[in-house]
């Protein structure tokens, strides 16, 4: 695996706990529930929440989802 490979490994890796982080604490035990009430399709949002992979607009449309701002998103979890 090249460092490039890594890198983007990693920074999804951060992505996804992110993003499992956020919909805990807005009282989401359930992965599914957040993404139903959203209107994120269920399978997707949790591979969001693996680290894998996303396009840019699925993942404003998540952030937008939680109520915040993308600087906001990524005021915490990414150094």
């Amino acid at each position: 695996m090249s460092k490039h490979d890594e890198f983007t490994k990693e920074h999804l890796k951060k992505l996804g706990d992110r993003i499992k982080t956020l919909r805990i604490s807005k009282g989401y035990t359930n992965y599914e529930y957040f993404a139903y009430e959203h209107n994120i399709p269920r399978a997707q949002f949790g591979r969001y929440e693996r680290g894998e992979d996303l396009r840019f607009s699925s993942l404003v449309k998540v952030v937008k989802a939680f109520g915040m701002t993308l600087p906001e998103f990524f005021s915490e979890g990414f150094d």
